[in-house]
């Protein structure tokens, strides 16, 4: 620092003028000389700022070089800090890691899982396909049957109904019973209530109407005058009969003198012992009854002319056989001026109609083609 700090005139000879080029000042004007040459003594004053331009440089140098220590050692510390921030930063990794690997195998298992559940769900899917199309064919050979037994079952059920309506029209027309007809028009309508076919529903009316006809045609006292015939059948063995048949009396007319002539000549008499007149009126006694029989027959069968001549031979009987002075008697008679006035209807009622129109729908529904290709099993018989 000292030839640094000197200058260079102590280069040049002695007595030779410093040029003015080399020390660097400019050229002046000789009266300027002296004066400008007076101050060039405090050479030492230079010297003194080097010194304290070369303090500041060490202080400086000692500021960088600190400055330097001290961000070195921040460096150092962060570095530090660093590596236990990348230390935990790979232990984090080398758990994620651990845990990834878990989850890649968890998932491994899942997938395999999912596989296997796949594979079951298709097996289970194609059991149920093979399941609905079995049951689809089950379904179809119950309707099959179903439809099968219900044709059986409806021709069972119309049979049955024609059967009756055909036996109602017989035993009205043999026997004239309207009661018993009316009963079987009514097992026919609940027959064909049973059946599922609603083409016969409307012959149910036909059934209707002529039950109501043969209910009407019933006479409202039938079986008040039924009970009163056997009343008086029964009452027959209880009523008086005429004084005759107490004994037998004195005649003094031509005609008892002519039968006690003959009586000596013919005798006739009954193997009991009874006297004849006493024979004849029993023997009326049970024509009475016969008749009163016939009546309640012919009540039954609704023959009207049958029924008002069995009635007045039962009063011819009365009148000629039995007190007429008994009030018993007189009762009898007058209950059978009664009856005799209810005489059962003559009009008969026509009865078919409802037995043509079930024969009718059967052969049409027997000449109608079934679902199936076959006619149903309960046609129309021929």
């Amino acid at each position: 620092m000292s030839n640094v700090d000197q200058p260079n005139a102590s280069a040049a000879p002695e007595g030779a003028r410093p040029d003015p080029a080399a020390t660097g000042a400019l050229p002046v004007d000789p009266p300027m000389r002296a004066s400008r040459a007076a101050p060039a003594r405090p050479a030492p004053r230079r010297g003194g700022g080097s010194v304290a331009l070369a303090v500041l440089l060490a202080l400086l140098a000692v500021a960088a070089a600190g400055y330097v220590g001290w961000r070195q050692w921040q460096q150092a510390q962060g570095g530090a800090a660093e590596q236990r921030n990348v230390a935990s930063l790979q232990q984090r990794v080398a758990t994620l890691e651990t845990t990834l690997t878990a989850l890649d195998d968890q998932r491994g298992s899942l997938n395999q899982r999912l596989d296997d559940a796949a594979q079951v769900n298709r097996s289970l899917r194609e059991e149920l396909l093979g399941q609905a199309e079995r049951t689809r064919h089950l379904e179809d050979a119950l309707a099959k049957l179903a439809e099968k037994s219900l044709s059986g079952r409806d021709g069972m059920l119309l049979d049955e109904a024609e059967s009756l309506l055909r036996m109602a029209g017989e035993r009205y027309t043999l026997f004239h019973d309207a009661q018993g007809a009316a009963a079987a028009y009514t097992l026919a309508d609940q027959t064909l209530a049973a059946v599922n076919d609603g083409a016969f529903s409307g012959l149910r009316q036909s059934v209707n109407a002529e039950r109501e006809a043969l209910v009407k045609s019933q006479p409202a006292s039938q079986a008040g005058a039924l009970q009163q015939l056997v009343a008086l059948r029964g009452a027959l063995a209880t009523l008086p009969l005429k004084p005759l048949d107490s004994g037998a009396t004195e005649a003094t007319d031509a005609w008892s003198r002519i039968r006690r002539a003959l009586a000596g000549v013919v005798s006739v008499q009954r193997d009991d012992g009874a006297p004849l007149a006493v024979a004849d009126a029993r023997f009326a006694r049970e024509l009475a009854a016969l008749d009163l029989a016939q009546a309640q027959a012919a009540l039954l069968a609704y023959d009207a002319k049958g029924y008002a001549a069995a009635l007045q031979r039962v009063d011819a009987a009365l009148a000629s056989q039995f007190d007429g002075h008994a009030p018993a008697v007189q009762q009898a008679r007058e209950a059978l001026r009664q009856l005799a006035s209810q005489l059962p209807a003559n009009a008969p009622v026509q009865l078919g109609a409802a037995l043509g129109e079930l024969r009718n729908l059967r052969a049409v529904h027997a000449l109608s083609p079934a679902p199936g290709g076959s006619a149903p099993s309960g046609g129309a018989r021929p």
